[in-house]
């Protein structure tokens, strides 16, 4: 139960992540792309993670929703994504 327990938990914070970040280049640079890409790689592998629990392999799910948040925290960190001053969701530096 604990490892459903800890799916969960990461499902809920990385859908909360998704919400907040924004893409951070100007539209028709090179890196908006890049932003996009982050974007599209967190929505699929969250999809996936949605999937998994849904199936009821908590195993995955977490997997999957680490990858997920991975991509979007990646992409806050190079720039690529505005996360705010979001310190709970994202790893931030100054």
């Amino acid at each position: 139960m604990a490892e459903a327990t800890l799916a969960e938990k990461y499902l809920r914070l990385t859908r909360e992540a998704l919400t907040r970040v924004r893409s951070t280049p100007p539209a028709r640079s090179f890196l908006s792309g890049a932003s996009e890409d982050f974007l599209s790689m967190a929505r699929a592998y969250l999809a996936d993670a949605e999937h998994f629990a849904e199936k009821g392999d908590a195993e995955r799910a977490l997997a999957a929703a680490s990858y997920a948040h991975g991509w979007l925290d990646a992409g806050v960190r190079l720039g690529l994504l505005d996360g705010g001053d979001d310190d709970q969701r994202f790893t931030l530096f100054r």
